[in-house]
């Protein structure tokens, strides 16, 4: 790097690159969009390169500036594991292992995971983050956390799941259905009903276990309506537009009482993983230590 630039031409470089779009990435970075554009113009004339075709519409990506998007998202990789690395030299400035939960889980093994390790981890901030399982995905690769918890997110070569804990799979009915008063149920006749399904987008980990479960269990399972997020799909159920299964730990922690709890008669579980970044030399030592922590939930 010239000494000309300096690392905030690359943050400012970044957020333009990745939003495409001045004024939100003026936003995002907390400065007008005047001074953000004429730094983005400062960097190509020192670099002597065009990073980006500008027009009346829209914001594209030069060549130029795809290939420094990838190399500036490394060197900002890098300095963060600078930066940890020093901190963890000097326990006055630990640095927060930080973690990102998607799929809005509430499990309350989530809660005692958490508990627990800050119990054996006292001088180890914990940071918790909540997100999307794409973001989860993406806040991985990146680094900017360390781990993650999720009902389980598209396969990436990049990144390592690994089975944290499950919960027994319960049927989900309004008080007026007519199961609601059975003390337990077979998934077949359960699937029989109009099922509330998972968006496959916003809950992916959650819709493919669902999806396994119906597609063993029943022909032709009729799905009545999505939902985006956990509480979305209880109150469907609640509402009577269909019936639905969720974990045990989950409903534990609702505590709904406008939608009936039945258990299955087959032994079905919903796993939870435990997400981080696959790394060549290994993760950090504080790092797997959570890792073995978690998985000793099961």
């Amino acid at each position: 790097m010239d000494t000309g630039t300096e690392l905030r031409h690359l943050r400012y470089f970044v957020a333009v690159a990745e939003e495409l779009n001045f004024r939100r990435a003026a936003e995002r970075v907390h400065i007008d969009q005047t001074p953000l554009s004429r730094t983005i113009r400062d960097l190509e004339k020192k670099w002597g390169v065009v990073l980006f075709e500008r027009s009346s519409r829209k914001l594209v990506l030069t060549p130029s500036g795809e290939k420094l998007l990838e190399e500036a998202r490394k060197l900002f990789v890098r300095l963060r594991r600078i930066k940890r690395v020093v901190r963890e030299i000097d326990a006055r400035h630990r640095e927060p292992l930080r973690i990102g939960v998607a799929d809005g889980i509430a499990q309350p093994k989530l809660a005692e995971c958490f508990s627990s390790w800050r119990a054996l981890a006292s001088n180890i901030p914990l940071e918790i983050t909540e997100m999307r399982a794409a973001e989860l995905v993406t806040a991985l690769r990146r680094e900017e956390v360390d781990a993650g918890f999720s009902f389980g997110v598209p396969d990436d070569s990049v990144i390592v799941q690994e089975v944290a804990w499950s919960y027994p799979l319960v049927a989900l009915l309004p008080p007026e259905h007519e199961l609601a008063t059975r003390e337990v149920l077979p998934v077949s006749e359960l699937l029989a009903f109009p099922m509330i399904a998972c968006d496959l987008v916003r809950l992916p980990g959650l819709r493919l276990q669902m999806d396994a479960v119906r597609r063993q269990y029943a022909e032709s399972p009729v799905i009545a309506g999505e939902a985006r997020t956990l509480a979305g799909y209880v109150t469907r159920v609640a509402t009577g537009l269909g019936a639905g299964v969720a974990d045990a730990g989950h409903m534990a922690a609702l505590r709904r009482t406008d939608v009936v709890v039945v258990p299955l008669a087959e032994s079905i579980h919903i796993t939870t993983c435990v997400l981080h970044k696959r790394q060549s030399l290994g993760v950090h030592d504080v790092l797997q230590r959570f890792l073995v922590h978690a998985r000793t939930l099961r």
